[in-house]
C-alpha cells in the first residue's frame, strides 16, 4: 500500500491519501481523542504522541499536530498507523453519524437549498483539495453560519477565505445573503 502525503495551507496539518475510499459519504472531524470513540482509525492516530486533530474525508485523512511536535518524527508514525489500519481491514467509522443540527427558518428553505448547492458544487471540492471541509450550520436574518473542519479548522487563512471568497460568492448568487460567519462547535 502506498500512501501519498500533501501539505495543506495550514502548516500544522498534513493530508494523507491512501488511494482508496476512507469515508464513503460525508466527512468526520475529531477534535480530540475523546471525540474519536466511533472511529477506530482516529483512535489509532490519537494514540500517537503529538496528534491534535483527525479529519476523515472521502479519500483522504488529515492530521493536525500539536505545536510542540515536529512532522519529521510524527509523519512516519501516522503513515504506519494508517497503513496498518487499512491492511488489517478494520472499519474507519462504526455506527451511524449523528444528524447535523441546522438553524433555519422554514420560510428560508429555498434560499438555504441554493446556498447548500453552491457550497457543495463550488466550495467543498476546493476545500477538500486542501484537506478540509465546510459544513452548513444555519441561515438567519441574511447571515450564513458555516463550520470549518479538518485542515481548515485553525488555518491562518480560513477566516479570510470565509469572508472574502465564500461570502462574496454567496452574496453574488444569492442576494438574500448579507454575510457569512464561522461557528465553532
Amino acid at each position: 500500500m502506498f500512501i501519498e502525503t500533501e501539505g495543506t495551507p495550514n502548516p500544522a496539518t498534513l493530508k494523507f491519501l491512501p488511494g482508496l475510499t476512507v469515508v464513503p459519504s460525508g466527512t468526520a472531524d475529531f477534535a480530540s481523542s475523546d471525540a474519536a470513540g466511533r472511529s477506530p482509525l482516529a483512535q489509532s492516530l490519537f494514540a500517537l504522541p503529538g496528534v491534535a486533530r483527525v479529519f476523515l474525508g472521502h479519500d483522504f485523512v488529515t492530521v493536525t499536530k500539536a505545536d510542540a511536535t515536529g512532522w519529521q518524527s510524527l509523519k512516519p508514525q501516522v503513515l504506519g498507523a494508517i497503513m496498518e489500519h487499512f491492511v488489517a481491514g478494520r472499519p474507519v467509522i462504526e455506527g451511524d453519524a449523528a444528524a447535523e443540527d441546522e438553524d433555519v427558518a422554514p420560510e428560508d428553505r429555498e434560499i438555504v437549498d441554493q446556498i447548500k448547492e453552491l457550497l457543495d458544487t463550488r466550495v467543498r471540492p476546493a476545500v477538500a483539495g486542501d484537506g478540509g471541509d465546510i459544513v452548513f450550520k444555519g441561515f438567519r436574518d441574511g447571515v450564513v453560519l458555516l463550520h470549518m473542519q479538518g485542515a481548515c479548522s485553525g488555518c491562518p487563512s480560513s477566516r479570510a477565505t470565509l469572508k472574502h471568497g465564500i461570502e462574496n460568492m454567496l452574496r453574488h448568487y444569492v442576494p438574500e445573503v448579507l454575510s457569512v460567519e464561522q461557528v465553532d462547535l
